[in-house]
């Protein structure tokens, strides 16, 4: 049966919206904070996808136990598809969100071209290795200045045409509707209990079988003495 399943986070909001997902199947979500240092997934990957099965493998193996990660970010069209898996590092390794959105804002200088969209993977993956992948995408356009004080990232300069405010206009329930995350999320929650059997099934799977001692019940040990 499966009893733990790891999310590869320390972020309290992230651990939060999968424990939700998960609540009513008798699963003990838990974050890597509850494992204490870990080493880091090398997050090298050319796609979202690619990324956020790394990180997933790797913590499967770290742990010996299912997990789950993300990877997500902003696909400008303009920029062929920049920042996109640099979009946490778009102005360097330890940049600011409010450095990473300047960059962007520079670079789409004199652009008419301002669509974009955020794009987000779920990695779900065990330890040997199989995993199933979940995606969400949410269509905007990049404007000229920030607007709004919630979220993060480059949330002040995604506007979402549909409910005519930027990402950081949103609140919480409005985001987890129609962002690329609560989209994903929401495609996991579908197939929530098919999840679980699946990993239940790899689990069992990996597991190698018990000794067959069989043969040797009618053995007469004493000759062996």
């Amino acid at each position: 049966m499966l009893s733990i399943l790891v999310i590869a986070t320390r972020n309290k909001n992230k651990l939060r919206e999968f424990r939700e997902v998960f609540k009513d199947l008798h699963i003990e979500v838990r974050s890597l904070e509850d494992f204490g240092p870990t080493p880091e997934a090398r997050e090298d990957g050319a796609t979202f996808d690619e990324n956020a099965y790394k990180k997933a493998l790797h913590t499967a193996k770290v742990l010996g136990l299912p997990a789950i990660a993300d990877d997500s970010g902003l696909v400008v069209e303009a920029l062929n598809g920049a920042p996109g898996v640099y979009s946490a590092r778009y102005a360097g390794e330890k940049a600011t969100d409010n450095e990473n959105c300047n960059k962007l804002l520079t670079a789409l200088q004199g652009v008419d071209d301002r669509r974009a969209h955020f794009q987000c993977v779920l990695s779900i993956a065990v330890p040997s290795g199989p995993a199933l992948t979940y995606e969400g995408r949410c269509d905007g356009v990049i404007i000229d200045e920030k607007r709004g004080e919630n979220g993060f990232g480059y949330d002040p300069l995604f506007y979402f045409g549909e409910l005519g405010k930027t990402f950081a206009e949103l609140s919480l329930e409005e985001k987890m509707r129609v962002s690329h995350r609560g989209k994903a999320l929401a495609e996991v929650k579908k197939e929530v209990k098919m999840i679980k059997k699946w990993l239940e099934q790899r689990l069992l799977e990996e597991k190698p079988p018990k000794p067959d001692h069989g043969e040797y019940a009618d053995r007469d040990w004493s000759d062996e003495m």
